[in-house]
């Protein structure tokens, strides 16, 4: 009988920002200028409070294993955050800590999801979603967001969201400030969605990674924040990669109600046991301390987006909707379909993103990875500098399509 491999796995397709990610980094290891839209990664690095209370906990000799779902005193720094931001009280008990906010996703999902249960997902999303309740032994459902202008940006359609509801729908999961198109849902939108969920008795796993950089006087707003009976419903994601600069600490917490924590706790004590010990001190460190360091980057993100939107804004046969969160821009390419560049067509998103890589040495995410075609995401988490001169080289690209 032959060997073979795990067919859910094999079903998994890979992580297109990450491996795009990759080749440029391996472009620019082999001499290649290569300018990066790709990631979504802040370019600032961790602010120097972290950088200390991690050399604190070090010499402290906090190195051993810690309790599977966290430190007690990290556990409470959340839920004390949760209160003061957003208005949600949790015990320290409803909080688990985990190895970054997409461990946290994936365990909320192994925690609600049986055989054959569905997950509502509104597109464009994440790459990772629909791969996360896949694992999980789920089904996503797609549900298209409305855009009626690109001025107006994306909006969530509760039309949508309803009809994708069926009897076998378990939950949705939302994220706002949003990934990859930047909306931030409004307070009516949460509350349609919330009463919908309530109604129809599912839950909401609310990825919340984004929610410090918003702009243009955009409030970020828990759905769990909006009445006794979504808060049971809901689980809130968070965690300090984006807001603090620290994604290669591997920090994310989520909060919920007791008995979904619990089982949460159950699977990660024995997938990974704690999240690493010095990255919880620090993390203590900067959920406390650091919201000045926050600010300041939240105001170059915002000035960062500012120079992308005017650039792109100039360049012929390239649109996109403003967005008032996060730190990327949905660019819509449609109108460069049938265009040629040394011999190429452009016949979708990807085509595009590989020339633009290949001939102009930017790496931008094409939105086939988001349930988005006909669009690119770009990131404006790197330099002005190097969005000035990526802009440049995206209008020069596109002057010389045929």
């Amino acid at each position: 009988m032959p060997l073979t491999l795990s067919g859910m796995c094999r079903s998994i397709a890979s992580s297109v920002t990450l491996a795009i990610d990759s080749k440029a980094k391996a472009m620019k290891a082999s001499g290649v200028d290569v300018i990066g839209f790709g990631a979504g990664e802040p370019d600032f690095d961790t602010p120097k409070a972290i950088r200390d209370a991690a050399h604190t906990a070090i010499e402290a000799g906090k190195t051993r294993y810690t309790p599977s779902s966290g430190i007690a005193e990290l556990r409470a720094t959340a839920a004390a955050k949760l209160l003061r931001d957003n208005g949600l009280t949790y015990t320290p008990e409803q909080i688990i800590v985990t190895t970054g906010a997409k461990h946290a996703l994936l365990g909320a999902l192994l925690a609600l999801i049986n055989p054959g249960d569905e997950v509502i997902i509104p597109t464009p999303c994440w790459v990772s979603y629909p791969e996360m309740v896949r694992m999980a032994g789920g089904k996503p459902v797609f549900a298209a967001m409305v855009q009626s202008r690109e001025t107006n940006g994306f909006v969530l359609s509760i039309e949508n969201v309803r009809n994708a509801v069926t009897p076998k729908t378990k939950a949705i999961l939302i994220n706002s400030p949003h990934n990859p198109t930047g909306m931030v849902l409004t307070r009516d939108e949460l509350e349609e969605l919330a009463k919908l969920a309530v109604r129809n008795e599912f839950y909401v796993i609310s990825d919340e990674i984004y929610e410090k950089l918003v702009y243009d006087g955009a409030k970020h707003i828990s759905i769990a924040s909006l009445g006794d009976d979504i808060y049971r419903q809901t689980i809130v994601i968070n965690g300090v990669s984006k807001s603090y600069a620290m994604t290669g600490w591997r920090i994310g917490y989520a909060a919920a109600p007791l008995p979904i924590i619990k089982l949460m706790g159950s699977y990660q004590s024995h997938a990974t046991s704690n999240p690493t010990s010095i990255a919880q001190w620090a993390s203590v460190t900067a959920i406390n301390d650091c919201e000045e360091s926050i600010e300041t980057m939240r105001q170059a993100f915002e000035a960062r987006r500012v120079n992308m939107l005017r650039e792109i804004e100039s360049i012929q046969g390239l649109s996109c909707a403003v967005p008032q969160g996060a730190f990327y821009i949905m660019l819509n390419m449609q109108r460069l379909y049938g265009k040629t560049y040394d011999g190429n067509p452009i016949m979708d998103a990807m085509t595009f993103s590989a020339l633009l890589l290949e001939y102009a040495h930017v790496a931008v995410v094409p939105g086939e990875a988001f349930e988005a075609p006909g669009t690119c995401r770009l990131s404006y988490a790197c330099s002005q500098e190097d969005i000035t001169r990526g802009m440049e080289r995206i209008r020069k690209f596109v002057s010389e399509l045929k």
